[in-house]
């Protein structure tokens, strides 16, 4: 981290003085989102109604009974029999469902199935003899399930999904449920197994880097990465092995860093999603630190009263439920500048306004799996107050979108077969080589208002064809004005300015960027989603593609410089 010793110290004394930064204080906000979130279900539940989405009344289940029984000085609702009524009627609803073999057609039905437990575990003397009987027996029977799902894969070769046949979220899910449910119900041999598993996990399966990699450790996946860290945290909350208290440390410094100032975590280093959200999860095991606590708060602060899914506030009762309270410490957003390098050849610095990821990561370069991206980003660029600029999110079967592609003899190819990076204070340099070029992609120490990197591309070899592009992150309804004098609102219809009618920079969502005089800009540019197994369908994901040819001309060896100037405008 680069940071003075004054500075930390000043930042410790604001946040001291402002109740971190201005955020709003935990777990009390937490409590605030609770009652808001319950309120129109409260208000409105009907006798034989149902919810078709998924996790509805297993979060309103929990974020219910976790108002009943939390006893804190901001739980307005503590003890409300309301609450207690809408518990038990959610609860039996589950119950139903279980009994007629609903509940499990529901997707990822083993995340209800621990809302439920944690709700049964927290109200088990308050649903009465009989409802208490019906509602473990059904409990029983799923983890019975999920039990032997778990059991089945413990031995295996690793924790990630080529060898898990599920993704290691799902798999760490699975194990902390398991787990509570042994302790909960005194089944020992369900403990062990989870605890089995989860050891494994704290202790053998996360990289040095603080993340647990789905397809592999080579790179995170940063997203679902939140959900393996709150497997982890309830297993240290129930077990207090050391080995998950230094596994949540590691988890919660690399979140730290690879979130951008809006909240939404980076990325250009996540190989299973583009866009993801600002995470509920997992909030109560960064909270065993004070950085974690700040950061926790950090996160909060960017979800809306009566906003988002059941199920996410779900996860903040979960939060609330186990939330450890104490005092805050700075973390990088709090900064005026950072930087972060992974032992891959990932890196992150901050400086003043902006935000720059480089990512070098080298995937496996055929995953048929439609839920994993190809490793094909090498920047990203995030602004205090333009957001996204630059956006470096991965896609599948898209090289028209990867930073590089070269053709040779008919077939494309588009991610990197090695590289390496070198961050330091005058600069930072990301080398990545191709089979018929090199490039390095140098970005100099910005100034207030301007940010300027360059490609420098050395050929080796003779492709067929070869290009550079950038994914900008370009907003439909608004205005992108060139350096030829063409103005243009953006929405559904195909454009491509050529390099006469871009006229060597554009402007757009308060920023401008100098292009090569050879750039064309293709809007808009649909993005491949895993979900459909095809491309985006919304403007709000689509992105233009900022493209510049490699040259062909001259001797190998010698470096064509493809230079950009991004400025707040």
């Amino acid at each position: 981290m680069v940071i003075s010793r004054l500075e930390n110290s000043c930042l410790v004394a604001l946040l001291c003085l402002t109740g971190a930064a201005g955020a709003a204080e935990l777990p009390g906000r937490y409590f605030r989102l609770l009652e808001t979130g319950i309120a129109p279900l409260e208000r409105g539940w009907k006798a034989g109604e149902a919810r078709v989405e998924n996790h509805y009344y297993p979060g309103a289940l929990l974020v219910s009974a976790v108002l009943y029984a939390k006893q804190h000085p901001d739980n307005r609702r503590y003890h409300s029999p309301n609450l207690l009524a809408l518990a038990r009627k959610a609860g039996d609803l589950l119950a139903g469902e279980s009994e007629t073999g609903l509940y499990t057609q529901h997707a990822d039905h083993h995340r209800d199935t621990y809302m439920w437990l944690e709700a049964y575990r927290v109200l088990e003397t308050e649903l009465g003899e009989q409802r208490r009987a019906r509602w473990r027996r059904e409990l029983e029977k799923l983890i019975g399930d999920l039990a032997a799902s778990t059991a089945e894969r413990q031995d295996r070769g690793a924790y990630n999904s080529p060898f898990l046949g599920t993704s290691p979220n799902h798999y760490a899910l699975w194990a902390s449920t398991v787990y509570l449910a042994g302790k909960t119900f005194a089944r020992p041999e369900w403990e062990r197994l989870g605890a089995k598993v989860l050891r494994r996990f704290v202790t053998a399966e996360q990289s040095p880097d603080g993340y647990w990699g789905e397809h592999s450790n080579a790179g995170p996946t940063t997203g679902y990465d939140y959900l393996t860290a709150s497997g982890v945290a309830l297993y240290w909350e129930h077990s207090k092995d050391p080995a998950a208290l230094e596994a949540l440390r590691r988890s919660t410094t690399f979140h730290e860093y690879f979130t951008y100032p809006d909240g939404n975590p980076v990325m250009i280093v996540d190989d299973r999603r583009r866009h993801a959200y600002v995470s509920p999860w997992g909030h109560f095991g960064f909270s065993n630190f004070a950085d974690g606590r700040r950061y926790a708060e950090f996160l909060t602060g960017f979800v809306r009263e009566g906003r988002g899914s059941m199920e996410h506030l779900g996860r903040i009762a979960q939060n609330a439920l186990y939330f450890h309270e104490g005092p805050v410490a700075p973390i990088p957003q709090d900064q005026p500048r950072y930087a972060h390098q992974m032992s891959v050849p990932a890196g992150i610095r901050k400086a003043g306004p902006w935000v720059v990821c480089l990512s070098g990561l080298i995937g496996t370069q055929a995953v048929t799996s439609r839920f994993y991206l190809d490793r094909q980003s090498s920047l990203s660029v995030f602004h205090q107050n333009r957001g996204l600029i630059v956006n470096g999110g991965n896609s599948k079967r898209q090289p028209e979108l990867a930073t590089f592609w070269e053709k040779i003899q008919g077939q494309v190819f588009h991610m990197p077969l090695t590289s390496r990076l070198r961050m330091n204070e005058d600069g930072d340099r990301l080398s990545v080589a191709y089979n018929t070029f090199f490039s390095d992609l140098e970005v100099d120490s910005p100034s207030e208002r301007r940010l300027s990197f360059r490609f420098l591309v050395t050929r080796k070899g003779d492709p067929e064809e070869a290009q550079l592009t950038l994914q900008l992150a370009l907003k439909a309804g608004e205005t992108l004005a060139t350096g030829a004098g063409k103005q243009v609102v953006l929405g559904a219809e195909r454009i491509v300015l050529g390099p006469e009618q871009l006229g060597g920079w554009i402007r757009h969502h308060g920023w401008t960027l100098e292009v090569d005089p050879s750039s064309q800009l293709t809007w808009p540019v649909y993005p491949y989603f895993p979900y459909s197994n095809g491309p985006e369908k919304t403007l709000e994901h689509a992105v233009g593609a900022l493209s510049t040819p490699i040259g062909l001309q001259g001797a190998k060896g010698r470096a064509q410089t493809i230079a950009f100037v991004l400025d707040e405008s």
